[in-house]
């Protein structure tokens, strides 16, 4: 079986959030009758990017979120809900990248697991590079094709100006790194199974879930999903992956596992 060579998970600093919208659960974020005056629990809602290195190419999976968000977010109003608060200047991506000693024209492919603002909000920074954007053909569709500047979590200024080369259905892109259909938080939206020679099977969930909380069994789905039944069919299918190699789970935005995890710039997984 062909293997990739590393993984660097990186952290971004967080967002934060009200609970609500990443986990509808009763005792949670849904409350009783007894509990009806509490205030719903802000959290926060880490964001992450992993560097997956290969013998045919180096693999970045989603960009986090913009240095500029209070303003890029401004129109959408997005930045009252989710403000991008929890972040110091050495945790965005750009900071990170240099703390890794990776430049830019060393990355081959960005993979974006769907085209929201907290996953594309760096995309542009491969503009003038010789990466190759993808994502799915589906989201591509969707995030193109409606009018206006934005709708829901898609904001155009993201990633209007890039070319994005498109797959469909599980996909092997390099040694070792597969992306997985996993529709429902939106109409494209894909995880990536990395297998490693000494780490075994990772699978990087993206917000097809959102957290362990999320995945359960049972799967508890969140305010934010597009389709209801595909996100369970989705959950559930990675489910049968994770059970079938003994994958690692890597949630999109758990603010628990997020420092159990080796991290970038110190560590790695092969």
């Amino acid at each position: 079986m062909a293997t990739a060579n590393k993984v660097s998970i990186i952290p971004c600093g967080a967002m934060s959030a009200d609970l609500t919208w990443l986990l509808l659960k009763p005792g949670r974020s849904i409350t009783d009758r007894s509990h009806k005056n509490d205030p719903a629990p802000w959290v926060d809602v880490p964001t992450h990017c992993v560097l997956v290195e290969t013998d045919e190419g180096k693999l970045l999976w989603d960009t986090s979120c913009p240095r500029d968000w209070e303003e890029r977010w401004g129109p959408t109003g997005l930045q009252e809900f989710f403000p991008y608060d929890r972040v110091s200047d050495e945790e965005y991506l750009d900071s990170r990248l240099n703390q890794m000693g990776v430049g830019l024209d060393e990355i081959d492919y960005v993979v974006l697991s769907h085209l929201h603002f907290d996953h594309a909000g760096n995309a542009n920074m491969f503009k003038e590079t010789n990466a190759k954007l993808v994502c799915h053909e589906r989201e591509k569709e969707f995030a193109f094709g409606f009018d206006g500047l934005f709708t829901g979590a898609h904001l155009k200024t993201d990633y209007e100006q890039l070319n994005f080369q498109t797959v469909n259905g599980d996909t092997e892109l390099l040694p070792g790194v597969t992306l997985i259909e996993s529709p429902g938080h939106t109409v494209g939206c894909m995880s990536m199974q990395v297998d490693l020679p000494n780490s075994g099977t990772m699978i990087f969930t993206s917000d097809a879930v959102y957290m362990g909380e999320s995945y359960g069994p049972p799967a508890t789905p969140a305010a934010i999903v597009n389709n209801l039944e595909q996100f369970y069919a989705s959950v559930e299918k990675l489910r049968g992956i994770q059970e079938r190699t003994n994958a690692t789970m890597v949630f999109g935005h758990d603010a628990e596992q997020i420092h159990k995890l080796r991290t970038a710039p110190e560590g790695s997984y092969t």
